[in-house]
């Protein structure tokens, strides 16, 4: 007879280990953000300018570690549910929360492997001096930060179908991250895009990563936390709601 905690633990090894072994998931998830670092944090970045490298490497942690949120939650449980995984993981003894969990575990793993890379990088390659204090809240603020799009992902993957969902997941992804100024400072945006910006996750959870370096825009951190609170309840009722409206079904 497994414990809870037992129960808890082996799905979401099991779920880590299958994610590891999908390289069309591993690699992009984990090769593009470094890849984009290297080239506009370090190779393309102006000799010296350690402020554009630490303004960087928040901005492509942030867009690194929604990935691995979006796609494990939104396309996996989108394929999982029309495959009937999610009813099997449903009638079996199994919380129902332990499938959830994994799901998050395994995302919150991939986002570590890339913040710990792209801190490397960073630290060797583009001259990033922080101090520990501030290494270790910046992991610690881009970690939290998963939550919201792990509550989004759930949302579109319990909505969505499976052929789908990895179109829909990347059309708000991508732009997305454009838009909240992951890849292109905001300061170089027109005013009604900036302004657009401030109704994004991205934004928010990228300004919360600069705040700990100095180097954000300026609100005070609870609007930006505020934000983030609120985007993970909305999305965390939608996706109830879904999942009670599949689970009827």
């Amino acid at each position: 007879m497994y414990s809870l905690t037992r129960i808890y633990f082996l799905e979401a090894y099991f779920e880590l280990v299958k994610t590891l072994r999908t390289p069309s998931f591993v690699l992009p998830s984990l090769l593009f953000p470094v890849m984009f670092y290297l080239f506009f944090g370090v190779l393309f970045s102006p000799p010296g300018a350690s402020n554009t490298s630490a303004y960087l490497l928040a901005t492509y942690c942030t867009f690194g570690v929604m990935g691995p949120a979006l796609f494990s939650f939104g396309a996996e449980v989108a394929v999982e549910k029309d495959r009937n995984m999610l009813a099997l993981k449903q009638i079996s003894p199994m919380p129902i929360f332990a499938y959830f969990n994994a799901k998050f575990i395994t995302s919150a793993v991939f986002a570590l492997i890339i913040i710990l890379s792209l801190f490397t990088v960073a630290a060797t390659l583009a001259d990033v001096r922080l101090s520990t204090q501030q290494w270790l809240a910046t992991m610690a603020v881009l970690l939290f930060g998963t939550l919201p799009f792990c509550a989004l992902g759930l949302w579109l993957g319990l909505t969505l179908k499976a052929q789908s969902a990895p179109a829909v997941v990347n059309l708000i992804y991508l732009p997305m991250s454009f838009l909240s100024g992951l890849w292109i400072p905001l300061q170089l945006f027109p005013e009604f895009l900036q302004k657009m910006a401030f109704a994004l996750p991205p934004y928010h959870l990228a300004q919360l990563t600069l705040k700990v370096q100095g180097l954000d825009d300026g609100h005070h951190w609870f609007i930006h936390l505020g934000a983030l609170v609120f985007i993970t309840g909305f999305c965390s009722i939608f996706a109830y709601l879904a999942f009670a409206k599949q689970s009827e079904a």
